[in-house]
């Protein structure tokens, strides 16, 4: 999955790449805030985030999480 998505960052122009940077940081930066607060009270968070249910690595799941996000708002 990890492949496809690098391989469609090639195919941007400069400034869509930046773009989607501009929107992608923010939301991760949220979306960890929310994982690691849900990780140091003992909730299992990786449910209330959609994509990271089965990711055994936080900022894997993160990722998918963010990924996942973008493209419903896209």
């Amino acid at each position: 999955m990890s492949v496809m998505i690098n391989e469609s960052h090639r195919s941007l122009a400069p400034k869509e790449r930046w773009g989607e940077m501009v929107m992608f940081v923010p939301c991760f930066v949220v979306l960890l805030a929310v994982a690691l607060l849900g990780q140091l009270i003992g909730i299992h968070w990786r449910t209330w985030l959609s994509g990271a249910e089965d990711s055994h690595n936080i900022v894997v799941g993160i990722k998918t999480a963010v990924y996942t996000f973008m493209s419903h708002i896209n």
